[in-house]
């Protein structure tokens, strides 16, 4: 078994090829990833560029790709829309189409988001993966048209399978996210670098948070599995919770012994926004047998304590 990972180097490949070596330690893991940035690990690969994901593919030959590799915010998608379709969906194609032509026994495990089901969430309890597709951002429209794409090509022959997950958090997140800028400015207060005010979006959205250690965990099932699972399966990764921005602030907050003021920033405001998405992952406890098993409240006090560490003058 051999795993090619593309977006190695992103925030969820480093905790995937942890779980898989945890689980299944004698896997051979491939990392690959856009190889920007310097310290990073793995074959550099743009995956815009077909014939270097063609040459890629006839070279490693794996088993299964994990394909993670994608424009994976909100806010870069809509300054930047044809850099989201061209990777998100023409770079899902390209490795797509390579596997059918260099490894046509491969199994591609494509990576989707939660966001595909839009305006579905709205009166929802939680989400299962029947509810029509109704995305409503640049994001999670290209993050739809590639998951169709994959299924289409599933029908055609390519071995796929179609994982939506829902929001997920952790350590190692960028400041761009908003429960990682949160912790980050509570990190950042505590240091006296930032004024004791923290800026934040709409705090009344309700969202089905996983921590990125359980996720990893699921993909890892899943490709170890892969063979088992019917060709095209859509599983969503999901909690079944949504649960109040406003309350994970507020529990953030309770960490520190700062006092802090909260200021709403209209600029962290997303123009059109579902107020409440949750998802039901039975499928995944039933054909993967797993359900994510950490506490939120733990995954906030590590994402609060990886700010600090990051931020602390004797790092």
């Amino acid at each position: 078994m051999r795993v090619l990972v593309t977006g190695a180097n992103g925030f969820v490949g480093p905790y995937f090829r942890r779980a898989m070596q945890k689980i299944a330690p004698q896997v051979e893991i491939v990392a690959c990833g856009n190889g920007s940035a310097q310290g990073q690990v793995g074959i550099a690969l743009d995956i815009r560029d077909e014939a270097a994901v063609n040459s890629l593919i006839a070279k490693v030959s794996p088993t299964h790709v994990m394909h993670l590799a994608g424009v994976s915010r909100v806010a870069d998608a809509q300054a930047n829309s044809r850099a989201a379709w061209d990777i998100n969906v023409l770079g899902t194609l390209n490795l797509a189409r390579a596997i059918l032509r260099h490894a046509p026994r491969c199994i591609l495990l494509s990576v989707a988001s939660g966001e595909v089901y839009g305006l579905s969430a709205n009166g929802c309890a939680a989400l299962d993966e029947n509810a029509r597709l109704q995305p409503i951002s640049e994001y999670a429209v290209t993050k739809a048209a590639a998951d169709l794409a994959v299924g289409s090509l599933a029908a055609g022959g390519l071995r796929a399978i179609r994982l939506r997950p829902f929001n997920h958090v952790g350590p190692g997140q960028t400041e761009q996210y908003a429960l990682s800028s949160f912790a980050a400015q509570i990190a950042k207060i505590e240091l006296e670098r930032q004024a004791p005010v923290i800026s934040v979006g709409n705090l009344g959205v309700e969202r089905d948070f996983l921590d990125v250690r359980d996720v990893a965990e699921a993909y890892a099932i899943a490709a170890l599995n892969a063979d088992e699972i019917p060709n095209g399966q859509i599983l969503n990764i999901a909690s079944g919770r949504a649960v109040r921005l406003s309350n994970l602030l507020d529990e953030l907050m309770s960490m520190s012994h700062a006092k802090i003021k909260v200021q709403a920033d209209s600029s962290r405001v997303r123009r059109s926004e579902v107020l409440r998405i949750c998802g039901d992952a039975s499928k995944a406890r039933e054909i993967l047998n797993w359900a994510p098993s950490r506490e939120l409240k733990k995954t906030l006090h590590d994402i609060l304590k990886d700010w600090r560490q990051r931020l602390s003058p004797n790092e």
